[in-house]
């Protein structure tokens, strides 16, 4: 069988991820990083989505961050969802090359053919290591620094929800049928979900657009002025 290595963080668009992977019929070698985070209760969330679809092997790395990000200092605080068209406090440095690093060492040592990341262009923070030519530089990486690339055997990076907005990736996953019951989104990792931080919002403007009710719990539902189709109560 076909494997591939997900990065599994226990959110929305990683568990989509991994259940596009399923479907297609890959052997699933999912990874967590615990960079730090102040939304640890993410971990706990990943475990519970590698459970449900009873891998082989789930991975947990764990990796010391500079800082620098809302996520990772709790000096800096979380903001609410704003659309400044700036890099929020949010952005962790590298993360996105950290993770694909990692996940490239361990898929070229058990012979994966793809590496999934669920990362969007479309509804996203503006992080710039969630842009298409961040995937395409990575992937020429792979394909000149690796001996499976260099080999004629390159392990492909896949990012099936590049293109897709939050509720279209909501509805993807509930074609899936994706436990996003287990999953976690909230920056500020509450045992309930603020609502209000970016990932709260875009999140929940996602449901909204799909016409589909969220399955976890919020503090509040944010401003409800960003969504195009109102929310159910």
């Amino acid at each position: 069988m076909k494997k591939a290595v997900v990065l599994l963080s226990g959110g929305l668009d990683s568990t989509t991820c991994m259940s596009v992977a399923h479907k297609a019929g890959y052997e699933l070698y999912p990874l967590s990083f615990d960079y730090g985070q102040r939304h640890q209760r993410e971990l706990e969330a990943a475990k519970a989505v590698a459970q449900y679809y009873k891998v082989k092997e789930h991975r947990l790395i764990k990796i010391e961050h500079v800082g620098g990000s809302a996520l990772t200092d709790a000096s800096i605080q979380v903001p609410d969802y704003t659309e400044d068209g700036q890099i929020p406090v949010t952005y962790v440095p590298a993360r996105n090359i950290l993770f694909l690093s990692y996940a490239l060492g361990y898929g070229e040592v058990m012979g994966a053919e793809a590496i999934f990341i669920g990362i969007s262009s479309v509804d996203y923070s503006g992080y710039p290591d969630c842009r298409p030519e961040f995937l395409q530089a990575f992937q020429k990486v792979v394909d000149v620094g690796t001996k499976a690339g260099v080999s004629g055997q390159t392990i492909a990076i896949k990012a099936p929800l590049l293109y897709l907005s939050k509720g279209e990736t909501i509805q993807l996953a509930a074609e899936n049928g994706a436990p996003l019951h287990h999953t976690t989104s909230c920056y500020r990792g509450g045992e309930k979900a603020c609502g209000t931080c970016d990932s709260c919002t875009l999140r929940l403007k996602g449901f909204a657009e799909a016409g589909i009710k969220d399955p976890i719990d919020y503090v509040n539902q944010g401003d409800r002025s960003c969504f195009s189709t109102p929310l159910e109560d």
